[in-house]
């Protein structure tokens, strides 16, 4: 993995995400695509693993589901970018992960 695949799943997935592990998936599924939508699947999975919602009366409520809706539309939103070693892309221009292609004139 170079460190522009690197760079670009460490956007996707944030800068705390471990680079070793990062590494290790790319050598098995050879695709950072492949790579950010496991990880955003196992965040997912363990988020739904505990309760979504705790409440003590009268102290707390934590609630995660807002945290699964988000990693949910990151992971739907990875679909739309064109990662740094996608073969089919050909040349292109990117501006904050997304492709800009030319529009017809009128």
């Amino acid at each position: 993995m170079d460190t522009e695949v690197l760079r670009w799943l460490l956007a996707q997935l944030g800068p705390d995400t471990d680079p070793t592990d990062l590494a290790r998936r790319y050598e098995r599924l050879r695709s950072a695509r492949a790579v950010a939508q496991e990880v955003l699947a196992e965040r997912i999975s363990g988020l739904l693993a505990e309760p979504l919602r705790v409440t003590v009366n009268g102290i707390a409520t934590v609630d995660q589901s807002g945290n699964v809706a988000a990693l949910e539309r990151r992971q739907s939103q990875l679909t739309n970018l064109i990662a740094p070693d996608d073969q089919a892309a050909g040349p292109h221009h990117v501006l904050f992960g997304i492709p800009l292609v030319p529009r017809r004139r009128r």
